[in-house]
Protein backbone atom coordinates (compact mmCIF):
# COMPACT_ATOMS: atom_id res chain seq x y z
CA UNK A 1 0.00 0.00 0.00
CA UNK A 2 1.80 3.00 -1.41
CA UNK A 3 0.68 6.58 -2.43
CA UNK A 4 2.40 10.18 -2.77
CA UNK A 5 1.24 13.83 -3.16
CA UNK A 6 2.88 14.87 -6.39
CA UNK A 7 3.31 18.57 -6.64
CA UNK A 8 5.11 20.96 -9.38
CA UNK A 9 6.86 23.52 -7.82
CA UNK A 10 9.32 26.60 -9.79
CA UNK A 11 11.94 27.69 -7.68
CA UNK A 12 14.67 30.48 -7.65
CA UNK A 13 18.41 30.01 -7.18
CA UNK A 14 20.05 33.07 -5.59
CA UNK A 15 23.45 32.42 -4.79
CA UNK A 16 24.61 33.94 -1.75
CA UNK A 17 28.55 35.01 -3.29
CA UNK A 18 28.35 37.66 -5.85
CA UNK A 19 30.92 35.72 -8.06
CA UNK A 20 28.36 33.20 -8.61
CA UNK A 21 25.85 33.18 -11.45
CA UNK A 22 23.02 30.98 -11.97
CA UNK A 23 20.98 30.80 -15.60
CA UNK A 24 18.48 29.75 -15.04
CA UNK A 25 17.84 31.33 -11.92
CA UNK A 26 14.20 29.61 -12.00
CA UNK A 27 14.01 26.01 -12.55
CA UNK A 28 10.69 23.59 -12.38
CA UNK A 29 11.10 20.21 -10.81
CA UNK A 30 8.40 17.98 -9.01
CA UNK A 31 8.45 17.11 -5.42
CA UNK A 32 6.50 13.84 -4.05
CA UNK A 33 5.83 13.82 -0.94
CA UNK A 34 4.53 9.96 0.66
CA UNK A 35 1.47 10.40 2.10
CA UNK A 36 0.50 9.35 5.46
CA UNK A 37 -1.26 5.65 5.89
CA UNK A 38 -4.96 5.98 5.91
CA UNK A 39 -5.91 6.35 9.51
CA UNK A 40 -3.27 7.26 11.18
CA UNK A 41 -1.67 10.77 11.76
CA UNK A 42 -1.89 13.37 8.99
CA UNK A 43 -3.53 11.22 6.75
CA UNK A 44 -5.94 14.14 5.93
CA UNK A 45 -3.29 16.05 4.23
CA UNK A 46 -5.82 15.75 1.58
CA UNK A 47 -8.60 17.79 3.37
CA UNK A 48 -6.61 20.51 5.15
CA UNK A 49 -4.72 21.52 2.11
CA UNK A 50 -6.49 20.73 -1.17
CA UNK A 51 -9.87 21.70 -2.87
CA UNK A 52 -11.04 20.51 -5.99
CA UNK A 53 -7.65 19.48 -6.64
CA UNK A 54 -5.55 22.73 -6.02
CA UNK A 55 -4.04 24.46 -3.27
CA UNK A 56 -6.67 25.94 -1.39
CA UNK A 57 -3.86 28.28 -0.34
CA UNK A 58 -0.90 29.10 -2.28
CA UNK A 59 1.36 30.80 0.17
CA UNK A 60 0.73 27.62 2.67
CA UNK A 61 1.98 25.26 -0.33
CA UNK A 62 4.88 27.56 -1.16
CA UNK A 63 5.90 27.38 2.65
CA UNK A 64 5.39 23.55 2.71
CA UNK A 65 7.81 22.96 0.14
CA UNK A 66 10.27 25.04 1.05
CA UNK A 67 9.79 23.21 4.37
CA UNK A 68 10.35 19.66 1.80
CA UNK A 69 13.27 21.40 0.20
CA UNK A 70 14.58 22.78 3.74
CA UNK A 71 14.98 25.98 2.50
CA UNK A 72 17.57 25.47 -0.29
CA UNK A 73 15.77 27.51 -2.68
CA UNK A 74 13.34 30.24 -3.00
CA UNK A 75 10.28 29.04 -3.94
CA UNK A 76 8.02 30.82 -6.05
CA UNK A 77 5.15 28.79 -6.75
CA UNK A 78 3.79 25.80 -6.16
CA UNK A 79 0.93 23.21 -8.08
CA UNK A 80 -0.66 20.21 -6.85
CA UNK A 81 -0.46 17.57 -9.41
CA UNK A 82 -2.33 14.47 -8.38
CA UNK A 83 -2.61 11.71 -5.89
CA UNK A 84 -0.51 9.08 -7.23
CA UNK A 85 -1.32 6.07 -5.46
CA UNK A 86 -1.73 1.49 -5.46
CA UNK A 87 -5.61 0.42 -5.83
CA UNK A 88 -4.65 -1.11 -2.56
CA UNK A 89 -4.22 2.38 -0.48
CA UNK A 90 -7.28 3.93 -2.62
CA UNK A 91 -9.34 1.57 -1.01
CA UNK A 92 -7.75 2.48 2.43
CA UNK A 93 -8.27 5.70 2.41
CA UNK A 94 -12.24 6.05 1.06
CA UNK A 95 -12.72 3.25 3.98
CA UNK A 96 -11.52 5.79 6.59
CA UNK A 97 -13.31 8.82 4.85
CA UNK A 98 -16.81 6.62 5.05
CA UNK A 99 -16.10 6.15 8.64
CA UNK A 100 -15.71 9.51 9.47
CA UNK A 101 -17.76 11.46 6.53
CA UNK A 102 -19.23 14.54 8.71
CA UNK A 103 -15.24 15.81 8.91
CA UNK A 104 -15.45 15.90 5.61
CA UNK A 105 -18.95 17.39 5.04
CA UNK A 106 -19.66 14.55 2.35
CA UNK A 107 -22.48 12.27 2.08
CA UNK A 108 -19.58 9.54 0.85
CA UNK A 109 -16.15 9.06 0.35
CA UNK A 110 -16.61 9.98 -3.76
CA UNK A 111 -17.62 12.81 -2.88
CA UNK A 112 -15.15 13.69 -0.21
CA UNK A 113 -12.25 12.87 -2.77
CA UNK A 114 -13.65 14.63 -5.86
CA UNK A 115 -14.26 17.99 -3.23
CA UNK A 116 -11.01 17.79 -2.18
CA UNK A 117 -8.85 16.16 -4.99
CA UNK A 118 -10.86 17.22 -7.70
CA UNK A 119 -9.73 14.05 -10.41
CA UNK A 120 -6.48 14.29 -9.61
CA UNK A 121 -5.96 11.24 -8.45
CA UNK A 122 -4.15 8.25 -10.46
CA UNK A 123 -3.57 4.90 -9.72
CA UNK A 124 -1.21 2.59 -10.36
Amino acid sequence: MEAQYVFGVRVRLEPDRTDVSVDPATVETTISVAAAEPGTDGWRFFRDVLWHGELADREYGRRLAADWLEHAAEIDAVDFRELRTDEAYLEALRTEIEGDLEVFNADSAREALSKYLGSSVRVE
